[in-house]
């Protein structure tokens, strides 16, 4: 699908893919909105939690809550150790030999504003450039701007075709010694694309620029090596990973880390205090100042637990055929036109109609139980590349099926009578 890692890790599939079996795992999945069955694809906003996770919350709060590190008490020992043990299991995931890389966050933005105000904060300069893609997310843009209007540098989008894929030979053609950090999306939330991102990487370092990627929808698409990547940081959130909300990851390599200020002062974070000046704990304590989210992390560990031990081979067929199925069926709806038709993407479908707004499509689908996003997503400037004031989106997940890609389509049918 990409030049993203090869999943080495993800055990051959077993065979074909009870999507109903995996439906069964997650209770809301079950419920009914407006006495229709609940139809979820809005999983580029986030995805329904499988009942793992939340028995791993439920047994935190009811049987170890307790602060980490620093007690000295038997529920403290326990929290820290299953704080650490989630840890590790995002290090893992990602292709990290060293969980001291992993910085928990509250989420992808979280963690990219914690690079570009650490990262960039200290080594921008005034003529410097931050390249971002034009797909990004407006948390891959904003905490740039902001860092680089304090620094002098500059923001300089990287285009998009009008299929929805990085123009590499644009990105090629601005790529000089001026480039001090290209900032990526792997998956666009908006469009779908897959991007290469190894191979941006890869131009990224012929000028010496650090790279910083969002692979907050990519994790569930495909595994992810951070060290076949090549890049310097990357982050993602936990909510989008079958988890919690309000935690993330925040990865980088760790001379990267170890050279980097702190981003915030507290507790946890330090070495040492006194009023005339403080040291600091080295990465990743230096990152977490402040009680962390203890029960999210454990979350997102089991969370990441439960999908691994999935046929993830079988999961993404499913998720191919989601998207050729998805692409094929939209196309019959009179008026429809697809934004980001590229040939790599996953079943993120972004569309706008010629008679309706997507603000009033949304509610018409929700009085038929389906779920799907209304606006911008967070894209603005990609929305300004395509001259479209917002799109209607549906995305699926894992457990989503034909059937309801189907009943989307058919609920379009029903919301073009009302509207056109």
């Amino acid at each position: 699908m990409s030049d993203l890692a090869t999943p080495t890790n993800a055990t051959p599939s077993t065979g074909p893919f009870d999507v109903q079996a995996l439906r069964s795992e997650f209770p809301i999945l079950q419920r009914e909105v407006h006495g229709k069955p609940l139809v979820y694809l809005d999983n580029a906003a986030t995805k329904q939690k499988p009942q793992a996770v939340l028995d791993a919350l439920e047994t935190y709060y009811t049987q170890t809550n307790s602060n980490v590190h620093r007690g000295l008490h038997t529920l403290s020992e326990e929290a820290t150790a299953q704080y650490e043990q989630a840890r590790a299991i995002c290090a893992r995931f990602i292709g990290s030999d060293n969980p001291r890389e992993i910085v928990f966050t509250g989420g992808a933005t979280d963690a990219l504003n914690l690079v570009a105000h650490s990262y960039g904060g200290a080594t921008l300069k005034p003529g410097d450039r931050v390249f971002v893609t034009e797909m990004e997310h407006h948390s891959n843009i904003v905490p740039w701007q902001l860092v680089a209007e304090r620094c002098g540098a500059e923001v300089v989008p990287i285009p998009v075709t009008d299929d929805g894929e990085i123009d590499l030979d644009a990105y090629r053609s601005l790529l000089d010694e001026r480039g001090k950090v290209v900032a990526m999306v792997a998956v666009s939330n908006t469009l779908g694309t897959v991007n290469p991102v190894a191979e941006m990487v890869r131009l990224a370092k012929e000028v010496g620029a650090a790279t910083v990627v969002d692979a907050t929808q990519a994790v569930t698409a495909q595994t992810i090596d951070v060290h076949e990547l090549g890049c310097d940081f990357l982050a993602f959130t936990g909510h989008k990973l079958y988890g919690p909300t309000g935690i993330g990851v925040f990865w980088g390599r760790m001379e990267m880390l170890e050279a980097m200020p702190p981003y915030r002062g507290g507790g946890e974070m330090i070495d040492s205090v006194k009023f005339t000046g403080s040291t600091y704990a080295a990465p990743p304590m230096r990152f977490e100042a402040g009680t962390p989210n203890i029960a999210g992390a454990i979350g997102l560990g089991v969370a990441i637990e439960w999908f691994t031990a999935q046929d993830r081979q079988a999961i993404w067929a499913h998720e191919h055929s989601l998207a050729e199925y998805g692409q094929a069926k939209l196309a019959e709806v009179e008026g429809l036109r697809m934004i980001g038709t590229s040939p790599t993407k996953i079943p993120i479908f972004s569309f706008v109609l010629d008679w309706a707004h997507a603000y009033d499509v949304g509610p018409v689908l929700d009085h038929r139980g389906i779920a799907v996003r209304t606006g911008h997503h967070c894209t603005e400037p990609l929305m300004d590349r395509f001259g479209v004031p917002a799109t209607v989106r549906a995305s699926c997940a894992a457990y989503t099926t034909h059937q309801e890609i189907g009943a989307l389509v058919e609920a379009l049918g029903r919301a073009k009578e009302l509207l056109a």
